[in-house]
């Protein structure tokens, strides 16, 4: 999804963008689920059913050892 994808994040309230290069970026955590949900969405919207699919695969390390509840429910 490349740089239209980092274009999107930085529109999403709640995301701050740390660094291209490295891909690091800040959710807040208050909102966490709600915030990664908005950013799933709003590729969704751009890139079509298969951009939640690639967000799925792109984080399924990282939510591996979390509960059901803890995880957005974009990516379940």
């Amino acid at each position: 999804m490349g740089p239209i994808a980092w274009n999107e994040a930085t529109k999403v309230e709640g995301i701050r963008v740390i660094d291209k290069s490295s891909f690091t970026v800040e959710i807040e955590k208050k909102n966490g689920n709600v915030i990664v949900d908005n950013l799933v969405h709003r590729f969704e919207k751009l890139f079509g059913r298969t951009a939640r699919e690639v967000c799925k695969d792109a984080v399924s390390a990282l939510v591996a050892d979390l509960k059901p509840s803890e995880i957005p429910s974009s990516l379940q």
